[in-house]
């Protein structure tokens, strides 16, 4: 092998080193907002049916609901995170 092939190895193997962290720290960011979001949801949601239990059901599906969407964010930022490493 002579130099320019082994300085072409090592900038491939960089390239993929820098995509591998960039998916980790994409996913990893990408999830935890919606995750923190989720907890104080369901968190709120549950004081909510404590202090007026016979609200319970509305509450439960608006919460359902909302989850639902606080998930697609957190699946959003996973596709990102494999355009981002398989691009």
């Amino acid at each position: 092998m002579n130099e320019a092939e082994i300085a072409l190895q090592v900038t491939q193997i960089n390239a993929e080193a820098i995509k591998s962290i960039a998916m980790a720290l994409a996913a990893g960011i990408g999830v935890l907002g919606p995750g923190i979001a989720i907890g104080m949801l369901v968190s709120r949601a549950l004081e909510a049916i404590g202090r007026n239990p016979e609200a319970a059901p509305k509450i439960q599906a608006t919460m359902l609901i909302g989850i639902a969407f606080v998930e697609a964010l957190a699946i959003f930022a996973l596709v990102v995170a494999f355009v981002i490493k398989f691009a």
